[in-house]
């Protein structure tokens, strides 16, 4: 390797270079008020209880969440996100589930809408829907910061389970929602097998999917954070619920003692290929020392370039130095192999 060359490798490691951002140009984004924020990721595992009644199964649900709430909100999260069916009881049969949802309609949701006006912070609340026609759909619903519904996702691909048992449609739409930190996509559960739903959300660029699940999904996780370039949220109704960073990397975990986890993310990144940009990074590195890092995952060649200061924001870092994006190396990769020119005969 050219001594330059090592030269800028170690410069960039011993700098400590963190990257973060979602490799858009930004153009979308919002304010740059609420880049830094905190998010909090709950999965107990569901209560296995029978209650007498649908009034004592409310309130027993109710008040499960109210404990599990109280463990996070001194950290002021600006998102909690709960697991999938986060009211359901497993232990219901059919009969009894369909009838206690009915009764219980939208209270759960109401009571965090509550706790979301109460402590300025956005819910993912995901459960089952009845809609007018009597079907239904497997929801995670974003409630704001005032309390009021930002927007509903329905799971794209329910279970065969949940479509002969359950008379759970799928839902069509794989919508992004505005809020005031930024982008947000959302999943649940079996999406996170299909990647036709990937694709979709890849080509929005959320700065976050949140994903509301029974099940873990191992590998597809960090694939979903790298392949959109976002953060990734999951909460999971058991062990492991994890905060990825834009590179598929962990940036916190919950653990078997304790079913939660909250972190501190900066949304104010850019994810960068590091062909043709050593020097360029270098150079950032040296003009705004601690108010840029670049995160290397290794082993992918891109880094995630964040700006940690208030006035300066990683758009225009990149700008200013010129640096490539990921998105944009590849797009020129595939344009230049496309030329005819560039084919084998």
């Amino acid at each position: 390797m050219p001594t330059k060359l090592t030269a800028i490798l170690l410069s960039l490691a011993c700098g400590a270079l963190l990257f973060a951002a979602p490799g858009e140009s930004a153009e979308n984004k919002p304010p740059k008020a609420r880049r830094k924020i905190v998010v909090s990721s709950l999965g107990p595992f569901p209560l296995q209880l029978r209650p007498a009644d649908n009034q004592q199964a409310v309130d027993t649900m109710i008040s499960h969440w109210k404990r599990e709430l109280e463990q996070v909100l001194p950290d002021r999260p600006d998102l909690i996100v709960l697991p999938e069916v986060c009211d359901r009881y497993p232990a219901m049969n059919k009969e009894e589930r369909f009838s206690y949802y009915r009764f219980r309609g939208d209270k759960i949701r109401d009571f965090f809408r509550d706790v979301a006006r109460r402590n300025r912070c956005y819910i993912a609340y995901s459960a089952a829907r009845e809609m007018p026609d009597g079907t239904w759909r497997n929801s995670t619903q974003l409630i704001d910061r005032n309390g009021e519904i930002a927007g509903i996702y329905n799971k794209n691909y329910p279970t065969v389970g949940e479509v002969t048992e359950w008379k759970t449609l799928a839902g069509k739409e794989a919508p992004v929602f505005q809020t005031d930190f930024g982008r947000v996509g959302m999943a649940i559960c079996f999406d996170l097998n299909f990647h036709e739903l990937l694709e979709r959300y890849a080509k929005q660029r959320p700065d976050l999917i949140i994903f509301s699940s029974m099940y873990h999904g191992g590998l597809m996780q960090g694939y979903w954070a790298y392949h959109c370039r976002s953060y990734f949220v999951g909460a999971i109704a058991g062990p492991e619920n994890n905060i990825l960073n834009p590179l598929g990397a962990r940036v916190a975990c919950s653990t078997n003692y304790l079913p939660r986890v909250t972190a501190a993310i900066n949304l104010d990144y850019q994810v960068v290929h590091l062909d043709e940009n050593w020097e360029k990074l270098e150079a950032v590195k040296k003009k705004y020392g601690r108010g840029v890092t670049v995160f290397d995952p290794g082993f992918v060649g891109a880094v995630l370039l964040t700006s940690e200061l208030d006035d300066v924001t990683s758009e225009e870092m990149v700008r200013e130095f010129g640096i490539e994006l990921w998105d944009d190396y590849y797009k020129r990769s595939v344009d230049l192999r496309n030329r005819p020119s560039s084919l084998e005969p």
